[in-house]
């Protein structure tokens, strides 16, 4: 059963002053480190910024100060308060007691593999295994003595350090680590497989054939993988539910409760229903998420709305926006035309307060369904208009959901049309792509500085709204010329442009939401990048590209086996560190959006990387909550 009983966490949990193994459920109280620094506390961003939340990794207990081990080290390690270290590992002596025993597994892997212990020592491309114990031809720390416990004998496939799956470096000089072809237990696929499941925004009767990408609690809480054991113990695996589509820690129903569900991450609360409306119920109206001071700015979509949202209040009566095709994507005629249609009952002249000026839709006679027109087709004499709600153009919230793909933009997946509607297209004068961007104002983009180095003048830029193609021959295309560039403080890559005019906001046509101010987005959190740039043979060019990557925690990033201190507090990683999917050139000054409470807010700007989907080589974005003060001041000049 799922439902919740009292767990004694006391029963599993080291609470001595010293560690078993590396460290990992260590709970004791140290809190300085080995050169005699104070540890900063875990839910505090000064002096250090980093993105180790106790709220958003309650299964880490960052408690206090406390010398902890979140993230594969080698033992306990904490931020410190002093400006000049930013971490640095404790001295906690080791146990003397025999460590926590594991059931080996023999023949195959389940979850990540941390218990594996049988003999395959090869990588899934066929190269043969480096012994752990030899530092040639790779060198490393991940030797039996800095990971005791997790059986690195000879050259066998393990996992030390949290991965995905069971891995090891190769005797290959040019290949530095790999993964092994390890059965998976049961035949199942792995947490981190890539899958693309369907973007289903809601379920229907009691959500057992929901297959959607949702991941998140009612309370907000971060789903379990459902092939983990931590923290809650149970038998909802996809070996016992071979039919539930129990991948990742993806929301499902499989013993028929009353809506999806998952267990949670927070190891005070075993499990919760998702945060997913049944498709029956009409969704409530909620204010995303926004720091006000820059909602303020945001178009407002009050009763009244302004001539830059083409969106309608209730029945659409007061409707006065600019779309002129039905619902089918039939031309308007002109209402006081009569060709060829032969009307009388709405024209200017009979009603003069109802906007019959041209061939615009608009709702005369307070249809309940909505503003339509008479049509330009000759079998057709009038026909509904497909105008969103002005209450669903909330930023960050599409209104067509995305596919949320987790597949291998390089090696991502193909998005839907206008799922991410705050996408913009930067180009030259004479209409070529280049670069990203980020609608967030119906008269303010964001983008990278240095794809603006061809030119100071905003006269050589174009802007390409509401489109999927990189063609852009789409009817919602909106074009923009730049009035002025404002780029970021000097060493950082972030820049705004000023349309020449406000961007109509529609249903293709939508800002993403900006962070609050100074926000860490947590280490592991899935966020989505998108873009037309290179895909380096991976398929979808010319169609706008989308791929889920998780959040890398700037220490992690920093490692000299990662990007080597390159990665500035001002700036974020993201990338799946065994490469395969990677924003790329023509992708830069783009989105890096992350999904909470229903809502997409834009948290990077894609700025630089070593490669492409390079193995170990992460992709850099500017971190936006960084610059709120900013934008927002910068707009407002």
């Amino acid at each position: 059963m799922k439902v919740h009983k009292a767990v004694l966490l006391g029963l599993f949990l080291l609470t001595e002053e010293c560690i078993q193994c590396s460290g990992e459920n260590y709970r004791g109280k140290i809190s300085t480190t080995m050169s005699g620094f104070t540890c900063q506390r875990w839910d505090s961003q000064k002096p250090q910024n980093h993105g180790y939340i106790p709220s958003a990794l309650p299964d880490k207990y960052l408690e206090e100060n406390y010398c902890r081990n979140p993230d594969g080290e080698p033992r306990p390690w904490c931020f410190t308060t002093s400006p000049s270290k930013r971490w640095e590992y404790c001295s906690i002596p080791r146990c003397t007691t025999e460590p926590p025993t594991i059931v080996p597994e023999l023949t195959c892997a389940s979850g990540e593999g941390s218990s594996y212990r049988g003999t395959i020592a090869v990588t899934v491309s066929g190269k043969t295994c480096q012994d752990w114990a030899s530092q040639s031809p790779h060198n490393h720390s991940k030797t039996s003595e800095n990971y005791p416990c997790k059986g690195l004998d000879k050259n066998y496939c393990r996992n030390p350090d949290n991965e995905r799956s069971p891995w090891c470096y190769t005797t290959d000089p040019d290949t530095r680590w790999e993964y092994c072809s390890v059965p998976s237990c049961g035949d199942q696929p792995r947490p981190e497989e890539p899958v693309i499941p369907e973007g289903e925004a809601c379920y229907e009767g009691d959500g057992t054939s929901y297959r959607g990408a949702m991941s998140e609690t009612i309370s907000g809480k971060k789903c379990q993988f459902w092939t983990s054991m931590e923290p809650h113990r149970h038998s909802k695996t996809p070996q016992n539910f071979p039919k539930a589509d129990l991948r990742r820690n993806l929301c499902r129903n499989p013993d028929g409760d009353r809506a999806p569900w998952c267990f949670t991450t927070d190891p005070t609360v075993r499990w919760e229903y998702c945060n997913i409306k049944r498709c029956d119920i009409k969704p409530s109206s909620r204010e995303p998420p926004t720091n006000p001071s820059v909602a303020a700015s945001s178009p407002s979509l009050s009763s009244s709305p302004s001539p830059e949202i083409d969106c309608k209040v209730g029945n659409g009566a007061s409707y006065r926006g600019p779309t002129s095709t039905t619902i089918t994507g039939v031309t308007c005629q002109a209402w006081s035309s009569m060709t060829p249609h032969q009307h009388t009952s709405f024209t200017h002249e009979t009603h003069p307060d109802k906007g019959l000026d041209s061939n615009q839709c608009r709702n005369p006679d307070s249809d309940v369904n909505g503003p339509w027109c008479y049509t330009t087709d000759r079998n057709k004499k009038w026909d509904y208009c497909q105008i969103p709600e002005c209450d669903s153009l909330k930023c960050g919230q599409p209104s067509v959901k995305p596919k949320r793909c987790f597949g291998r933009i390089v090696g991502g997946c193909i998005s839907k049309p206008h799922s991410w509607p705050w996408q913009i297209s930067l180009r030259t004068r004479t209409k070529i792509h280049f670069c990203g961007g980020t609608l967030i104002d119906a008269q303010w983009v964001l983008t990278a500085a240095n794809c603006l180095e061809r030119s100071e003048s905003p006269s050589a830029y174009k802007i390409f709204l509401g489109i999927h193609t990189e063609r852009a021959n789409e009817a919602s295309k909106q074009e923009r010329d730049v009035t002025k560039i404002i780029k970021g403080p000097a060493g950082t890559d972030i820049a705004l442009l000023k349309l020449d005019r406000p961007a109509l906001i529609t249903d293709k046509v939508l800002p993403a939401c900006l962070p609050e101010k100074d926000y860490i987005v947590p280490s592991n959190t899935e966020c989505y990048v998108t873009g037309w740039g290179e895909t380096q043979g991976t398929g979808g060019e010319g169609f706008l590209k989308e791929t889920g990557i998780p959040v890398i925690e700037n220490k992690v990033c920093n490692r000299a086996s990662f990007l080597n201190g390159r990665v500035k507090e001002h700036e974020m990683c993201a990338g799946n560190i065994e490469g395969g999917t990677d924003s790329c050139q023509g992708d830069t000054g783009g989105p890096l959006v992350c999904y909470a409470q229903s809502t997409y807010v834009l948290q990077g700007v894609t700025s630089w990387g070593l490669g492409c989907a390079n193995a170990m080589k992460p992709g850099v974005y500017t971190r936006v909550s960084k610059f709120v003060d900013w934008i927002e001041r910068s707009m407002k000049e």
